[in-house]
């Protein structure tokens, strides 16, 4: 009896370590695919000044595009950009047209059922963007007023949760679409991400960005499901942009001064 138990044992025993090293090569499997493909796919926002955007010989730059070629670099591989919104970057990265996202994307508890993310590689937060003589002020004052949101993000979700009397105008894009909606006094507010915000008003004579933040946004890569290697070499990567002074470089190349402080696990 006790030489069948201990049989049994081996063969649940080798079952298990056979489970464990399957699992370990799935986990794997991404950071060797990218390897061995010799290319890494990033998902990129390019319609917002200058997380990303084109310049003028339509080539993606921008915040987030440094991140992507710093993190192609770092792994010795070539960085293919592929264009996403809010409303299609998780699903593009379920499907596998796309290997990461580095998009300007919140970490929330609800995106983290759907997607895996790194640690924070920028930090922001939600605010208005408005325009001379709209009366807007606050969240409070929206009620009957157009807001500009862009589908499937955070301002969205805030809009439709603070200020349900508002009118929203959806948008593909902040810049230009929206900045040019409210020049043009065909909308009276946007909500975007603080950085685009406040770019947009330094660029745009007659736009206000008010100073309230709604939001203390961590902004973070965000991968499929499942792969926790490659999600422990993000955090890595990210680690190492934000101690080597990468960071803050990045962040006073697109936006004229400091960023907010980031710490690195390591």
């Amino acid at each position: 009896m006790v030489g069948k138990l201990f049989a049994v044992g081996r063969v649940l025993a080798a079952g298990l370590m056979a489970a464990t090293l399957a699992s370990a090569t799935a986990n794997a499997g991404k950071l060797e695919d990218i390897q061995k493909a010799g290319v890494i796919r990033v998902g990129v926002g390019l319609t917002g000044e200058p997380i990303g955007f084109r310049d003028g010989d339509n080539n993606p730059v921008g915040y987030d595009v440094d991140v992507a070629q710093r993190l192609a670099d770092s792994l010795g591989v070539k960085l293919q950009i592929t264009e996403v919104s809010g409303a299609v970057r998780i699903t593009m990265l379920q499907s596998g047209q796309i290997d990461v996202v580095v998009c300007n994307m919140t970490a929330t508890l609800e995106r983290a059922r759907a997607v895996d993310f790194s640690i924070t590689y920028l930090k922001s937060g939600i605010k208005l963007l408005t325009r001379d003589g709209t009366g807007v002020k606050s969240m409070a004052d929206l009620k009957g007023k157009k807001v500009i949101v862009g589908r499937g993000t955070t301002g969205e979700a805030m809009i439709k949760r603070e200020a349900p009397g508002a009118e929203l105008v959806y948008t593909e894009s902040f810049a230009p679409e929206a900045i040019l909606l409210l020049q043009q006094k065909r909308a009276d507010a946007a909500i975007e991400d603080s950085t685009l915000v406040d770019y947009a008003a330094l660029k745009n004579p007659g736009l206000i960005a008010l100073p309230q933040i709604y939001t203390s946004d961590p902004e973070a890569i965000g991968v499929a499901k499942g792969d926790l290697e490659f999600v422990r070499y993000l955090d890595m990567f990210v680690s190492n942009y934000i101690t080597s002074g990468a960071y803050q470089a990045n962040y006073k190349k697109w936006f004229g001064q400091e960023g907010p402080a980031l710490t690195a696990l390591w």
